[in-house]
């Protein structure tokens, strides 16, 4: 009989359904949860392995003759902003970033509402509740915090939330599990800025990673990850420099 240590973790497959991200084609992921008292640690693999964080669910692709999905992460100490980035920090100057605990707020919700209903009104997550918001920001059982960036004045003072991004704090790196911004400010790439800015924020920890998540090939929602160099991507034979 074989037995299994209550906090190994235990995988599931899901069952395909349409991707998100190339017409045609259908995914499945693999998935695990990560609870109890190991979850660091087990977080922390499997994130060098290449699945993503959800809530209390780890999760990679496992789609059946694609390999579209590649997991990538920025080599922070090497990484040179190129002339547009330097541009896009110049025009967000004043928009200063202030980590804090994974904590929801009405204002967060607000501006997630916003964004989901301008950037993604056809998508899965357009239903949640703040119910569900708040759930996604709390439920976790590794070291979790939220950058909310706000734009300060001439006179010091600190405007609305204009950007916000949830990110884990790993041993090796920073990973962004999930990021939005003010669809009406969309100009001035708000996007980029928070990488960029969390690229600043891991040099400043000595971490040598930021992990993106999956950079999809042939996927317009995807190809900007691709910019941001040189970095690492995860293939079949481990992790793969490209400049």
């Amino acid at each position: 009989m074989t037995s299994h240590h209550r906090d190994a973790p235990q995988f599931y497959l899901t069952a395909p359904s349409p991707c998100p991200y190339l017409p045609g084609q259908r995914e499945r992921k693999v998935f695990t949860h990560i609870v109890g008292k190991r979850a660091r640690e087990i977080n922390d693999i499997l994130t060098q392995g290449g699945f993503r964080r959800s809530q209390t669910i780890a999760y990679r692709p496992a789609c059946e003759g694609c390999r579209a999905c590649v997991s990538v992460r920025v080599l922070v100490d090497e990484f040179a902003p190129s002339a547009n980035m330097r541009r896009i920090e110049r025009l967000n100057a004043r928009i200063a970033g202030r980590p804090g605990p994974n904590q929801p707020s009405a204002e967060q919700f607000a501006l997630f509402r916003r964004y989901l209903d301008a950037r993604h009104c056809e998508g899965g997550m357009v239903d949640m509740t703040v119910l569900d918001y708040a759930m996604m920001v709390e439920d976790s059982h590794v070291e979790t915090g939220i950058i909310e960036y706000r734009e300060v004045g001439a006179d010091g003072r600190e405007g609305p939330i204009v950007a916000i991004c949830l990110t884990d704090f790993l041993p090796d790196g920073l990973s962004m599990v999930y990021s939005f911004f003010d669809p009406d400010l969309s100009r001035r790439s708000l996007g980029t800025f928070m990488i960029l800015d969390h690229i600043a924020r891991a040099r400043a920890l000595g971490l040598p990673y930021l992990y993106l998540g999956y950079w999809v090939e042939g996927s317009r929602k995807m190809e900007y990850k691709a910019r941001f160099l040189p970095q690492e991507r995860l293939l079949q034979i481990g992790w793969v420099r490209a400049e």
